[in-house]
């Protein structure tokens, strides 16, 4: 079973333009998701797919392997499955190019069930939401689960949702075993290659989430649960809480 990790990489950004080329204890983000990428036990090539000859020739110096893609991708879905039609793999993987401190055994819980499961299209992470106000931040992306760890519904919504909210959300917040989303991917090939055909949903226009077409379109996402985390870079004020991170901890 040949595992691929796919990382797009854009310099384009609203909130933080050419954030994959951020430095990091001397190295570009990307090189840092490149590198903890490739620590991961199941995953066999990695690829940066990007559109931006910056960001190219900034992952050839360090040694990475990348590959060019168009730049009117309206998705990082898209992109990947440009360059998955490129390529000879059993399995995608989906790493976000502004998670500089990914967990590798992270990559490996969400690609291990698609290797023992044909069944499975198209796999995620989900984690224990710590707190109420993170369970009411519609930033926040939360999943529910059915019995086999399939998802439900994900939503920006605090789900599942108390009946008896007005009683009192905090003393029941324990009860609740509220998880959110981790936006890591894992596609079966043929699953990526078809997904940009499948028309866009209702509820996935409604909530901004990608991963509702599947759901929508009648295809299963497996679930799994993980304690592990990682601290994403969407600001440059979350550029310095890694960069502060790092010196005091050794990853």
């Amino acid at each position: 079973m040949r595992v691929t990790a796919l990382i797009p990489a854009r310099y384009a950004s609203s909130r933080f333009p050419g954030k994959p080329l951020a430095e990091i204890a001397g190295k570009p983000m990307i090189q840092w998701v490149y590198e903890r990428t490739s620590r991961s036990a199941l995953v066999d090539r990695v690829i940066v797919a990007t559109d931006d000859e910056r960001i190219r020739q900034a992952v050839q110096a360090f040694g990475g392997e990348v590959q060019m893609t168009r730049s009117d991708h309206p998705t990082g879905t898209d992109r990947l499955a440009e360059v998955a039609a490129r390529i000879e793999t059993d399995i995608v993987v989906n790493v976000q190019g502004d998670e500089p401190l990914i967990d590798p055994r992270m990559i490996d819980m969400a690609v291990e069930p698609l290797t023992t499961d044909p069944s499975i299209p198209m796999g995620t992470l989900k984690t224990p939401i710590a707190s109420v106000e993170e369970f009411l931040n519609p930033n926040v992306v939360k999943v529910v689960t059915d019995r086999e760890g399939f998802a439900l519904y994900f939503s920006r919504a605090p789900i599942p949702h108390p009946r008896d909210f007005a009683d009192g959300l905090q003393e029941q917040f324990q009860e609740l075993q509220a998880c959110k989303h981790i936006g890591l991917y894992v596609y079966r090939r043929d699953f990526l290659l078809a997904y940009p055909g499948l028309p866009v949903t209702p509820l996935e226009n409604l909530e901004k989430l990608e991963q509702l077409r599947a759901l929508e379109h009648g295809h299963k996402i497996r679930v799994v649960e993980t304690s592990l985390s990682s601290l994403g870079v969407d600001t440059p004020e979350d550029l310095e809480k890694v960069r502060e991170y790092l010196k005091i901890n050794r990853i």
